[in-house]
């Protein structure tokens, strides 16, 4: 099982698009793929028809007296699932604060499902804190969407001080460029400089495709298939598969 987390301290930056979209196209490959939606807003769980709601909410979830199997949710798709987001997630620190080990938390709760799952995606909220290290514990790879602007480049380069001030820079990281406008001057110089480092080949395009996510309740591959915007997931997915 292969565990990678979307994420990135902005939010707005198309971090649950890529999630709903990677996901839905590794399991259409065949690959039974878990999605996790970690943001109390539940965005991805509502995307992919999920209700947004756990029972037992986040103490239910962490108190271990529920498998997290039953926890699951099936979506329309074969080979995904979802484990949906509640809107007790956004108090999710103040029950790490009282395990003893927070940071391998998220790790604890997965690994019942390993038989069961080759892949999972982490759909994780925006901002540094105590949920973000467990995301960042359970997880084999990290991946960070970025605006192309000066201070959305900022932000990766705090992710990697914070993961080096915490021990965890052995965790991957790759980025992407995402909300690409390329009739912007700044899009298309900080894009065409191909920075060094973490960051991979693929854009996604800021694109009216990807905006109707929510409106049509589906994958961007499922209701347009042949948009500019499936290409770039499916490209994306393609580079993402090559780390394992």
């Amino acid at each position: 099982m292969r565990v990678i987390a979307l994420y990135n301290i902005k939010g707005g930056v198309g971090k649950t698009a890529a999630a709903v979209n990677l996901a839905y196209l590794a399991a259409r490959d065949g690959e039974p793929t878990l999605l996790w939606d970690l943001d109390p807003q539940g965005a991805a769980s509502y995307c992919l028809r999920v209700e947004p709601k756990l029972k037992g909410g986040r103490k239910g979830l962490l108190s271990g007296k529920r498998e997290v199997g039953d926890l699951v949710k099936s979506t329309d798709y074969a080979n995904l699932d979802v484990l949906p987001a509640d809107f007790s997630y956004r108090n999710m620190d103040l029950g790490l604060s009282e395990s003893k080990r927070p940071e391998r938390a998220f790790r604890k709760l997965l690994e019942p499902l390993a038989t069961r799952y080759r892949r999972v995606f982490l759909d994780c909220p925006p901002g540094i804190t105590l949920s973000s290290e467990s995301m960042f514990g359970a997880a084999d790879a990290l991946l960070t969407p970025v605006i192309p602007a000066t201070l959305s480049l900022r932000t990766l380069a705090l992710i990697k001080e914070f993961l080096a001030r915490e021990s965890l820079d052995h965790l991957r990281t790759l980025a992407f460029y995402s909300m690409v406008d390329r009739r912007k001057t700044l899009h298309r110089q900080l894009v065409d400089a191909r920075h060094d480092g973490p960051f991979l080949f693929t854009t996604i395009p800021y694109a009216s495709d990807i905006e109707r996510m929510a409106e049509r309740r589906a994958p961007v591959a499922v209701y347009a298939p042949k948009s500019a915007a499936a290409a770039a997931y499916e490209a994306l997915w393609k580079e993402v598969r090559t780390f394992g």
